[in-house]
This record gives structure tokens, C-alpha cells and sequence, in this order.
């Protein structure tokens, strides 16, 4: 294979980019804080602070918080952190998610604090370039569906190696290290017993980071066969052209991708004739994958997100799904009465479109006799139905303010906001 992602990634300039690319940066750095902000109240927060503060020694900042640690425990943290509330950006051909480890791998670098807003930006372009393709090129070879971690890690090590300053031969041995201890975790294991070892975003952070500081070490580890093997050539030519960055969608609910579907299709429906105890069942025909999301009654945060009857039935009752249905409201009795209606099946033509594609249809049969049928769903924020920026800010300090107040969360969101006419510290200090 020809050298051309190493060499790409080795002359990559991150002040060199077109405007565009700047805002979009922007875009998926405010949502994935965001998310950041609003999951330090869930329990899994709690957890891997203590972890890495006893395991992982340092004196990094952690992603909001006033501990410390190593790189490697901060960036192991704030992938946590952020997988922790499922409401971070991905995109549809990796089934995963690149920014949770990209971001977290980034600011855990000292390097970091001497970077120009605008250089942060570009590197974290870099790592979603990197991490999607690194993804899209696993699926397309392994046998078993990957957590993101597998995957997500080799953007880290992209990143870190080059703000190393890595030279060509330790660039390809930290992404081969990278590849080779990226979590190599089942997915749909984690969907079918939802718990919190999540999407493997916190290791594939970690392992990132772990990869660029062997390679400087001189420890060996390439090739990465991701980037080298001839059949996912075509994957890596159209480097510097094909832009993943500006592929990523973004969410509007912080449960599974796969529930949203269904989720819009019976908000639809939902129009205020009605009420809840009207319905007699919910009827959800959608993909195979999203169909695994099977718990009805969820015990925890990490089982409500990777569930489909319980948004479904979050939209129903409270007209959206957020943070307070996969939290405070797990026992609420009516949520939990409708969940128990929800039937879910698979569609033949739904299961041919996906990843690319994902849809679902509803159907509520009311106690009167009535049928209301929604038409097929897909997600909103794709790159064909997108999130408007409006939209993405009132999501930003709906999970934000919580926890960081109104002040703080406003300071970080104009840092955000101007971030390529100002040193990246001025946004540091916030976090």
C-alpha cells in the first residue's frame, strides 16, 4: 500500500484549513463538552475520577474536575466521562463514535496549553479524519462488531504523535501500538447487557495516548494493518479530498443512535388528542440492531440509554427524551407502564439500509380502536437533516448548566465560539 496516511498525517497543518472546517470543528468541540458538563452527575463520573486519581497519577487537569492525573489517566477519564451520557456525536458508517477519545486524548497532552485556538481545532479534524476512517476500515475487516475504542484510538495516537513531534518511523509504530491495544470489546454485548464499560471510548483515549508515548520510547508496533492492508486502500486515498469531519451527525436525545429513529417516528403521532393512558400499544418496526435495545424496565442510566421503549416511551409521556428520563425518572410508574406496551420488529428494508441508514416506523393502537401510523423516521443531525446551530447551543447549556452554572457555561461556549482568534489556554482555564 502506498504511504500516503502516514505522509498525510505527518504534513498535516492544523492552521492551514479552510473556514469551514474551523466551524464544524467548533461545532462537535461545544456538543462534546456539553456532554462532558452533564455527565459529571452520573455515577460513572464518580468512578473513574477515583480510578485514575489512584491509578493513574499526575498533574493534568481532569475534563471538569479539580483533580489531577497522568495524560494517560485524563484522557482515560474524560473518555469515560463523555460515554457516560450518550449523547456525543458519530458517524453512521463506523457505527461509533470518534470524538469522545479524540477530544479527551487531545486535552490530556501538555502540549496542548501552548496550542493556538486554531491549531486545537485543526488537531482535533486530524483525529476524527483518522479515528472514522481507522473504523470504517476495521468493520470492513474483523469478523465481530468492535466497540468505538478499537478504532477511536488510532486518532489519538495521530494526534499525540505529531504534537510529540514523532518522526515518520515512531508515527507508524504508535499507530500499530495503537490498533494492536485498542479494546477489541463486543459491541452487541454491551447492547444486550447494557453496563458501564459502554462504547470502549475511555480505553481507546487511554490506549491512544499510551501508543504515542511508547513510540517515543522507541517501543515497537507497526505495522497497523488498518491503514496498510491492500483491501482498505480505497478507505485512505481520498485523504485531504473526502472530509469524515463534516460526515459526523450530531444528536438531539442522550440515549443509543439507533432508539432516535423510533423516537421522532412517535413524536409525530404525538399531537396533544390524545394521552397516554389512551394507548393501548406502541408498535415499532425498525432495523435488527436497534431492535436489540431491549429493556423495558431500566434499573440504571447506562441501561435507559441503550434502550428503545424506554426513549420511546420518554417521548410519549414527556414529549422529548433528556437527561432527567434516563435519570430521575426511571421509576416513574406511567413511563413505566407505557415502556411495558412498546413492541418492537424488524423491517426487512430497514435492516437492508443499515448502517449507512437508519429508520423505523410507529404505529399506536388507541384504546378507542383508532391507528395512527407514522411515516418511516431517521434521526435528526445527520449531514441531510442537521441540527441547526441554535438547536446545538440550547442543547449545549441544557446539559452544561446543571452542573456547571449559567456563568461558567456561557464563558466556555464563547471561548468556543472564538476560539481561532485566541490562544487554546483562554478556553483551558474554563474547562
Amino acid at each position: 500500500m502506498s504511504p500516503l496516511p502516514f505522509d498525510w498525517i505527518q504534513d498535516f497543518n492544523p492552521e492551514s484549513l479552510d473556514d469551514a472546517h474551523y466551524r464544524h470543528a467548533r461545532r462537535c468541540l461545544l456538543d462534546l463538552l456539553g456532554v462532558a458538563a452533564g455527565a459529571t452527575r452520573t455515577p460513572l463520573a464518580t468512578i473513574a475520577e477515583r480510578f485514575v486519581t489512584a491509578q493513574h497519577g499526575g498533574d493534568r487537569p481532569l475534563l471538569f474536575s479539580t483533580a489531577r492525573a497522568s495524560s494517560t489517566g485524563v484522557a482515560l477519564h474524560g473518555g469515560w466521562l463523555i460515554d457516560a451520557l450518550d449523547a456525543h456525536d458519530g458517524q453512521v458508517l463506523t457505527k461509533g463514535h470518534a470524538g469522545v477519545a479524540v477530544l479527551p486524548g487531545l486535552l490530556a497532552l501538555p502540549e496542548v496549553e501552548a496550542l493556538s485556538g486554531k491549531a486545537l481545532l485543526g488537531w482535533l479534524t486530524l483525529g476524527y479524519e483518522i479515528a472514522t476512517r481507522a473504523g470504517i476500515a476495521l468493520h470492513d475487516t474483523a469478523c465481530d462488531y468492535h466497540t468505538s475504542g478499537a478504532w477511536n484510538a488510532l486518532g489519538v495516537a495521530a494526534i499525540a504523535s505529531r504534537l510529540f513531534g514523532l518522526d515518520a518511523s515512531r508515527l507508524r509504530e504508535a499507530l500499530g501500538i495503537a490498533e494492536f491495544y485498542g479494546p477489541r470489546s463486543q459491541m452487541m454485548r454491551c447492547i444486550d447487557h447494557p453496563t458501564m464499560v459502554k462504547d470502549g471510548s475511555g480505553w481507546g483515549a487511554m490506549t491512544g495516548v499510551s501508543a504515542a508515548l511508547l513510540a517515543r520510547e522507541g517501543f515497537t508496533g507497526a505495522p497497523a494493518v488498518t491503514l496498510t492492508d491492500a483491501a482498505v486502500e480505497p478507505i485512505w486515498v481520498d485523504l485531504g479530498q473526502r472530509w469524515y469531519l463534516f460526515e459526523q451527525y450530531f444528536k438531539a436525545y442522550p440515549v443509543c443512535r439507533w432508539a432516535q429513529p423510533a423516537v421522532e417516528a412517535v413524536l409525530e403521532l404525538v399531537d396533544g388528542s390524545f394521552a397516554a393512558q389512551d394507548i393501548a400499544r406502541i408498535e415499532i418496526d425498525t432495523f435488527h440492531e436497534a431492535k436489540r435495545l431491549h429493556t423495558v424496565h431500566p434499573a440504571d442510566t447506562e441501561q435507559a440509554q441503550y434502550s428503545l421503549p424506554w426513549p420511546v416511551a420518554c417521548a410519549v409521556y414527556f414529549g422529548t427524551v433528556d437527561v432527567h428520563g434516563i435519570t430521575a425518572a426511571l421509576t416513574d410508574p406511567t413511563v413505566r407502564d407505557i415502556a411495558a406496551r412498546v413492541e418492537t420488529r424488524e423491517d426487512a428494508t430497514f435492516n437492508a439500509r443499515f448502517p449507512a441508514e437508519r429508520w423505523a416506523r410507529a404505529r399506536l393502537q388507541l384504546n378507542d380502536g383508532r391507528v395512527l401510523e407514522s411515516t418511516p423516521r431517521e434521526a435528526r443531525g445527520n449531514p441531510t437533516n442537521p441540527l441547526a446551530d441554535a438547536e446545538l447551543e440550547a442543547k449545549f447549556h441544557a446539559l452544561a448548566e446543571p452542573a456547571l452554572g449559567r456563568e461558567r457555561a456561557t464563558a466556555i461556549r464563547h471561548a468556543v465560539e472564538t476560539l481561532e482568534t485566541r490562544p487554546a489556554s483562554d478556553l483551558l482555564a474554563l474547562l
